[in-house]
């Protein structure tokens, strides 16, 4: 997927979900006026309406809603079981249009944001600005992105994490597969450094419906191990480990308090993100 394409399917995706992503609850002396309250003992004299009070001989505060930014960063699982594919896209594939639609809606609400790739046992990081030149070389990234490896331990990424100690949202994209905890052990540092944290955990339709026709054998992408395909289990099983496994998965990160959604890859990006922005509006509501 060229730049110019990915920036492209990144706009149409996030077309129609602009609207008010942002607008902050909190009342104050912001620029756009929102309403009157009556003045009470203790409020800020700066914002007494003088020319009202001549009129009513009562005194009132303007009130604004005031707009807020926040600072993004986008998580990529780039290990390579995240080459996994179902249909057209690979799981990174589809993680990168995710991705991509995110950080052109922050741009486009002036927020600042980041790119983090997980990948050989370490990390790239774009760290988060709102500067013009930031989206390009965010696309650029995005991009040049290739799966391989595995995903290291996660006290390594807790210094990137830190920072300033001021509370972010972070988006995470990833499968989920994990060998020595690695992906829950991340989560579980970043969820302790009081971020708020969204996982979008990918999963391809042939995963889910265990839909391998024409396929002899299936292999770990990581650990390359082949198992012939008539030695796993029956369908039935096979779907009720899967959903076991899910259903934990989801726990695991709820107790945690991290937002958590499951997306089918064959579930357009656009209806994707429609959830996550519903999900995100009634958090900052």
């Amino acid at each position: 997927m060229a730049i110019k394409d990915l920036s492209l399917a990144a706009r149409r995706t996030i077309d129609g979900f602009m609207a008010g992503i942002n607008k902050s609850k909190v009342k104050g002396p912001g620029l756009e006026f929102s309403q009157y309250r009556s003045y009470q003992p203790g409020d800020d004299l700066r914002w007494l309406d003088w020319k009202r009070y001549a009129r009513s001989d009562r005194y009132y505060i303007r009130e604004s809603e005031i707009e807020t930014s926040i600072s993004i960063r986008l998580l990529v699982d780039a290990s390579s079981s995240m080459a996994h594919r179902d249909g057209a896209f690979a799981k990174l594939d589809y993680a990168r249009l995710l991705a991509a639609s995110l950080g052109w809606l922050a741009h486009m609400q002036g927020d600042s944001f980041g790119l983090y790739v997980f990948q050989e046992g370490d990390v790239f990081s774009l760290p988060s600005r709102k500067d013009p030149q930031h989206l390009a070389r965010f696309f650029y990234q995005l991009e040049n992105i290739r799966p391989g490896g595995r995903m290291g331990e996660p006290t390594q990424y807790k210094h990137i994490f830190t920072g300033d100690q001021k509370r972010e949202l972070l988006v995470f994209f990833t499968d989920m597969y994990e060998r020595d905890g690695e992906i829950s052990g991340l989560l579980e540092v970043l969820a302790a450094l009081r971020h708020e944290i969204i996982v979008f955990h990918l999963m391809g339709k042939n995963e889910l419906e265990m839909d391998y026709k024409g396929y002899h054998r299936v292999q770990d992408l990581e650990t390359r191990e082949q198992i012939p395909f008539n030695d796993l289990l029956a369908p039935a099983a096979y779907k009720e480990r899967l959903q076991a496994w899910l259903a934990g998965v989801r726990m695991q990160l709820l107790d945690k308090q991290i937002a958590y959604s499951m997306v089918r890859m064959d579930q357009s990006p656009g209806d994707a993100l429609r959830d996550f922005l519903k999900q995100r509006q009634k958090t900052i509501g």
